[in-house]
């Protein structure tokens, strides 16, 4: 239907009318003209043997719309529903698969961060700050990375989640870092169960148990 209505339109060739048949010669009494599918009609006027729709009322036919460029009148037509369901899908329930490996990538990343944290600790090893950022970076790649994967409504309201995660890590490092600075030395218990930790640990294990039955349900401990 819209290829034939956009035929209608590129046929415009009187200013107002819109050409459609006839073979008289004389004007003829009017009637009307209908489009399958679409409410309304508008009249048909006779005139030498040619049959002429008004593009307004053609316009109002279709629920179209009207503009003029120069010597040209353009017959704008709506998508059809079909063109407007795939413009607009329904969001798909559940995680995605790429949010999901996205995800468990990006709690690997702040692992990894946070064992060398602890390793640090645990022998008294100096770290730099340029070191511990390394990790921060890594992170938060990571990080967007599945921010760019979230594509279901599940996926986006647990990536908060995952967000929260990462800023509770960049916490700990730096909770380190400044006990680092203040004290030579640190007791290999500094970070032992320590609440920041314990957190950061359960909010891992409820979102990867939450990935498991593929449905999203909010974690209190990241938060």
């Amino acid at each position: 239907m819209k290829m034939i209505l956009a035929g209608l339109a590129a046929l415009l060739t009187v200013p107002g009318l819109l050409t459609v048949n006839g073979n008289s010669q004389t004007p003829q009494k009017a009637t009307t003209f209908t489009i399958a599918g679409h409410r309304g009609e508008a009249p048909i006027l006779q005139i030498n043997g040619k049959s002429y729709i008004d593009i307004e009322a053609l316009a109002r036919l279709t629920q179209g719309s009207l503009s003029f460029k120069g010597n040209q009148t353009i017959l704008t037509l709506p998508p059809s529903n079909a063109e407007g369901q795939a413009a607009a899908p329904h969001a798909k329930a559940g995680f995605s698969t790429a949010f999901v490996q996205a995800g468990i990538e990006e709690l690997s990343m702040i692992r990894e961060w946070r064992i060398a944290i602890v390793n640090a600790v645990l022998n008294n090893n100096p770290i730099s700050v340029d070191w511990l950022s390394a990790h921060h970076r890594q992170a938060e790649k990571y990080l967007a990375l599945t921010s760019a994967a979230a594509s279901t409504d599940d996926d986006r309201s647990a990536f908060p989640l995952l967000t929260a995660e990462f800023n509770n890590m960049q916490k700990l490092s730096e909770a380190y870092l400044a006990m680092r600075n203040q004290a030579a030395f640190l007791s290999p218990d500094t970070f032992d169960n320590g609440p920041l930790e314990e957190q950061i640990l359960t909010c891992a294990r409820g979102f990867v148990s939450m990935t498991e039955t593929h449905e999203f349900q909010d974690q209190a401990a990241c938060h």
